[in-house]
Order: C-alpha cells, then sequence, then structure tokens
C-alpha cells in the first residue's frame, strides 16, 4: 500500500480534487453509514453488491477485517451507537473491502474530532497495508503542522 496526502487550500480546490479522481472510493464525513445495519451488515453490503457474494461470505469478509483492526466488539451495534473512531473504521473497511484502486480519506479532522488522527491514521492503515492499494488522505494545508515530517 501506498499512503500519499494531499494538501487542499480550500474547499473549492477539495470538491475539485474529488471530481477528478473517480476512481477513488471516498472515506467522507459527506457519506454516511445505513443507519438501519449493523456495523458488519454495512462492511459486508459491498461485497454482496459488487461481486453477488451470499451474506455468510461477504460477513466473514467483513469480520476478518474487523478482527484485524481490534474492532470486532462493534459489529453487531448501528451508527448511533458508535464512537467517531468507530463509525471512521466501518467506513475504511467499507471502503477497503471492495478492493478499489484509490481509498481517498478526506477531512479526517471532521471524521476523528477527538483524537490525534494522523498519527491514529497511520497506525491504522498500517495495519491493513496489505490489503489495500493506495490510500491518500486529503486534509487543508492549515493541518499540515499536525502530521510527522513524511
Amino acid at each position: 500500500m501506498s499512503l500519499a496526502l494531499k494538501w487542499m487550500a480550500d474547499d473549492a480546490e477539495r470538491r475539485a480534487f474529488i471530481v477528478q479522481h473517480p476512481e477513488s472510493i471516498l472515506v467522507s464525513p459527506d457519506l454516511p453509514l445505513r443507519a438501519n445495519l449493523s456495523v458488519l451488515d454495512n462492511i459486508a453490503l459491498i461485497p454482496q453488491y459488487q461481486a453477488n457474494l451470499d451474506y455468510d461470505a461477504a460477513a466473514d469478509l467483513a469480520w476478518s477485517l474487523l478482527l484485524r483492526v481490534g474492532q470486532s466488539g462493534v459489529a453487531f451495534r448501528r451508527d448511533p451507537d458508535l464512537s467517531h473512531e468507530e463509525r471512521f473504521v466501518t467506513k475504511l473497511l467499507r471502503a477497503a473491502i471492495g478492493h478499489p484502486p484509490v481509498i481517498l480519506v478526506e477531512r479526517p479532522g471532521m471524521l476523528l474530532p477527538d483524537l490525534h488522527y494522523p498519527p491514529y491514521l497511520e497506525a491504522l492503515l498500517a495495519s491493513l497495508a496489505d490489503t489495500l492499494n493506495d490510500c491518500w488522505i486529503l486534509d487543508y494545508t492549515w493541518n499540515a503542522p499536525l502530521y510527522p515530517n513524511r
């Protein structure tokens, strides 16, 4: 997996960047989870839809990802009962399970408002490195001091 930081000066630049990269799958504050589904079901929905897997096979894949990142304890909870971190992990795994060419994590500060998110993202993405292709963190230039030198 390759991890890249993409710096945006403002919201217009961020929106234009997303439009210019239709190959990417977004992990975004603007894309909610399905509130009527559990975490496991939100993640398993992608291989069911994309690969026509039956529920049991898709749920096994989702379960293995949750175990890998240490979040199996939230598998049967629904969105309203999740912390910011648990919601973010669910969104990331929902994106990752489809093996897209690029996962674009946009505005991580909005997704993880109560964490010092740069080291958290680095550790979480490292735990998934062999299952991800490219992952781009899309953040505003004013947040650059939060990130360790790359």
